[in-house]
């Protein structure tokens, strides 16, 4: 290459995005996949655009050898480029010709090779067991820029076009499948060829293919779509209620989005090995086996939810993500934060007993516990370099995005909102989208300038925490930004407030546009009331005496508020004497947490508030006192060690009730949530020592032992039975640790062997934590199942994890690559720690070890230590404390 040429392709490096010299528009794709030799080469013939004359063509590849280039122009004058650069600190592909590329339509060929990534990205290598033999498949996952990793493109959503794929050389006895339906296949002895439909225009991180052993089951919808659910071979029935799900969920979406569904065929595929939850290709949507497959036997009540919600999120997909894309990665929240926020709206149409939108309130949670960070992130996030687009993929783009959707819905009311969705989808079909433009639909339908009070919740991270004092009858409002370590931050919104004095009958709305707000509620009850001024005085009296005052009415404000202590002490009495909805009393729970974490209030105020939902037997409000429990537990280890027990004495007595009322055993004709909170409060009391539990819990798992058909294991109190035993479990007693191993072993269900892994690391005692995370490293865990073993570590054990990550970090990085699955190996090894010391050790340590991909989710990692410690150092000084806690241990329901 001349020393010029050289020197221009620099202008190439270190940029976000492509130049646009060309753009695609077509691809015909064929790969050759060998699953033996674990490899793969092909060709891609790609239709271009030369938009203006350029020397230069350049586009994505990484971890390919690249063989033959030509361009071949309109007039068919072939172009063999001077030099062919690759570039894997870009990922890019720059082909250099010696004369100019003219304005005009061409066809770019490119010859190619690669391994099967061992790393579940790109195009990688599975295994499957089959008649006792381990046998290999392939799979794709390309998002969010890693369809460059099996074929040269321009990987980038805006950049959209066609393609016609081929699989060659598939063993003659596997399914291949892709995008879309197969329009032929070619048999040749033991190979075969499937060519696949041309497919409409999409994204290159929406091109898949599978090719595998699987069994299937199909259905139609009522518009003749033919989705089928592709399962390991011999489990097909376990896809029939993931495929009723998809079934319905395409007429809903049909039908809300004024849209049919565009592809002629959905299929859903469970791949033995699989980095996320689900991802939602264009018409092949690929799922961990656990989110598609379902079995009575071993499918607990929060699975067949979860489930439900994960289908409904990926059907979703297809209009909001794959029929309308996101124009650049900044705008992912359009794609998860509506996928999510649909996703509970097609749940609640399909199952309205099980109060979805209530449980809702769990997404709003994670958004504000991630959004309280100093080191969170706008929804809308510039990108600087394509790896560091994997750490989007968190609360923020999910659970804040769709949050503020549903208080965004909330506000300008349902049916504008379904109108503007409906429009929004109709006008950039086939196109891409910047989150401007869907606001721009919402003002046009809703009337209501709705970029300037969203640009707010969008463009600038965090939210506000507002501040209430009553006054004379004034309502006196203050908005700050709220942050979990108790700095002051400056942001301020356009806060939506809703407000109920003393009754759901009596509520206000309005918009807080300034840092402080007032209402007057004498004013507004004499209006309620058609009261005149000679009754003044008497209500006045009458708000004195029995006001509660509820701000943010139904949790659907993406916001905390915090009370003075006169309408804290009204509220608590309001819960106690019932007046309350779920949703209300979870979110002064939720919020009086934070408020403590963050050292706003104390703990002895929050103990005093949870001591009001003694009777509570509502599961969303129950769910979540439990988790406050568990957490506060953990912290009073370091915080009070002298009186842990005292304080997991009181929070036992909370749960109680929800237990004896529910019982171990199902009951015939029982609801859903009950079914979820047995699970859920079983598991919170073995947890917290219960010795009744426990007992029982090993009591049941000694009988399943000698009878395996015994009905005292019921799934949904098996989570709970397997800590009892890991409780048990010491390197003196290992017997229930070896039952569980066996258990694991044998199983055949992934469900049941996952709730194993989540069990095994929960022992009290260090070395058998260290040969339950050695044998997460084993060949015995799929690299995919890993997380689970991690997010069950025991307090106990959580030195000896750090110990273990710091040994093993070599061997775990080049086994799990930077992906997101390492993100849970550091969140879930750093983040129990409450302790500055434990934080600088851990920043130390990583130091020299930081990686782009994972560098924002280290930091909000040690940040979250932090936190704690500071909440552990505000506890240590709290008087009286110790006596609160013991009086309130003595004192039963």
């Amino acid at each position: 290459m001349e020393h010029e040429d050289r020197k221009k392709i620099q202008q190439f490096k270190g940029q976000p995005r492509l130049p646009t010299f060309a753009v695609p528009k077509r691809y015909d794709l064929t790969i050759k996949t060998d699953l033996s030799a674990c490899n793969f080469s092909g060709t891609v013939l790609i239709g271009l655009s030369v938009l203006q004359a350029t020397r230069f063509l350049v586009l994505n590849a990484l971890e390919l050898v690249i063989n033959e280039v030509s361009f071949t122009d309109s007039h068919n004058h072939r172009y063999i480029p001077c030099d062919v650069v690759v570039d894997s600190d870009d990922e890019i592909l720059v082909l250099v010709f010696e004369q100019a590329l003219g304005v005009g339509d061409g066809v770019l060929g490119i010859g190619f090779s690669g391994p099967l990534s061992v790393h579940m990205k790109g195009f990688y290598k599975g295994t499957y067991v089959e008649a006792g033999v381990k046998k290999n498949m392939a799979a794709t996952q390309f998002e969010a820029v890693d369809a460059r990793r099996c074929f040269p493109c321009w990987d980038e959503p805006a950049l959209k076009a066609t393609f016609k794929i081929t699989l060659d050389d598939v063993p003659s006895e596997l399914t291949a499948l892709s995008n879309m339906p197969v329009s032929l296949e070619e048999v040749d002895g033991q190979l075969k060829t499937v060519y696949f439909e041309d497919s409409p225009i999409m994204s290159t991180y929406l091109v898949a293919f599978v090719i595998g052993s699987f069994d299937h089951i199909e259905d139609t919808t009522t518009d003749g779509i033919k989705v089928r659910a592709y399962c390991p071979v011999g489990k097909s029935e376990q896809g029939k209620f993931a495929l009723d799900v998809a079934v319905k969920a395409l007429d809903l979406y049909r039908n809300y989005f004024s849209m049919p569904y565009p592809l002629p065929k959905l299929d859903m595929v469970a791949v033995p090995e699989f980095p996320a939850g689900a991802m939602e290709n264009y018409g092949l949507i690929t799922y961990r086996e656990t989110a598609l497959l379902h079995d009575d036997l071993h499918t607990a009540a929060a699975n067949t939810q979860r489930l439900a919600i994960v289908v409904t999120h990926e059907v979703a997909h297809q209009w909001f993500g794959n029929l309308v894309t996101m124009e650049w990665w900044t705008h992912l929240w359009l794609n998860e934060g509506f996928a999510t926020w649909v996703s509970y709206f097609a749940t609640d149409k399909l199952f309205p007993e099980w109060k979805i939108w209530t449980q809702f309130l769990e997404m709003i949670t994670g958004g504000l516990v991630m959004d309280s960070l100093e080191q969170s992130h706008p929804i809308e996030v510039d990108i600087p370099h394509a790896r560091s687009i994997e750490e989007l993929f968190d609360a923020i783009g999910y659970e804040k995005g769709s949050s503020v959707i549903r208080m965004l819905q909330d506000y300008v009311g349902d049916d504008v909102f379904q109108r503007s969705l409906a429009s929004y989808i109709n006008r950039f079909a086939c196109q891409n989208a910047k989150t401007e433009d869907l606001w721009s639909v919402l003002s046009e339908e809703s009337g209501f300038e709705v970029n300037s009070m969203m640009d707010l919740w969008t463009k600038q991270k965090g939210y506000p925490v507002i501040s209430v004092e009553y006054k004379d009858q004034i309502l006196e409002f203050e908005q700050s930004q709220f942050l979990s370590s108790g700095l002051n931050g400056d942001g301020q919104w356009i806060v939506p407030i809703t407000v109920s004095l003393g009754s759901y009958d009596k509520r206000n709305n309005f918009l807080l546009e300034t840092k402080h707000g007032r209402l007057d509620i004498l004013e507004l009850s004499c209006s309620w009331d058609g009261s005149s001024n000679s009754d003044e005085k008497r209500n006045q009296e009458e708000l004195d005496k029995n006001l509660w005052v509820k701000i943010n009415v139904g949790q659907t404000g993406f916001y905390r508020v915090k009370y003075d202590d006169k309408l804290t002490a009204r509220l608590r009495k309001a819960i106690v004497d019932k007046c309350l909805s779920p949703s209300d009393k979870y979110g002064i729970l939720d919020d009086a947490y934070a408020l403590c974490e963050a050292c706003e209030v104390s703990l002895s105020s929050l103990l005093s508030l949870m001591d009001a939902y003694r009777k509570e037997l509502d599961y969303i409000v129950s769910s979540r006192l439990i988790s406050i429990c568990c957490n506060v537990a953990k912290v009073s280890i370091d915080a009070m060690p002298d009186s842990v027990d005292d304080l997991k004495q009181f929070f036992i007595n909370l749960i109680l009730l929800s237990s004896e009322k529910l019982g171990w055993e199902p009951m015939s004709g029982e609801s859903h949530l009950s079914a979820l909170l047995r699970e859920e409060v079983l598991m919170a009391l073995a947890t917290l020592g219960h010795s009744r539990t426990r007992e029982e819990a090993m009591k049941r798992f000694q009988t399943y032992l000698v009878d395996r058909n015994t009905s005292c294991l019921p799934v949904d109190i098996r989570k709970a039975t397997y800590i009892s035993v890991m409780s048990h479990t010491s390197t003196t007693n290992r017997n229930g640790f070896e039952s569980l191993l066996m258990e694991y072993r044998e199983a055949d269900a992934m469900q049941e062997k996952i709730r194993i892994l989540r069990s095994m690391a929960s022992c009290p005692d260090p070395i058998i934590v260290l040969e339950v995370l050695n044998f997460m490293m084993s060949e015995e865990v799929r690299d995919q199942d890993v997380i689970y073993g991690l997010a069950g570590i025991s307090l106990e054990g959580r030195e000896t994890a750090w110990i273990w990550l710091k040994e093993n970090w070599d061997a775990i990085l080049k086994r799990w690559g930077t992906g997101m699955i390492l993100h849970r190996f550091i969140r879930d090894i750093v983040t129990p720690f409450c302790s500055h010391e434990k934080a600088d050790e851990v920043e130390a340590f990583f130091a020299s070890r930081m990686h782009l991909s994972f560098a924002m989710n280290l930091r909000q990692s040690i940040e979250k230590v932090r936190i704690k410690a500071r909440w552990v150092d505000n506890i240590r000084q709290e008087e009286s404390l110790k006596d609160l806690v013991k009086g309130l241990a003595c004192s039963t329901n």
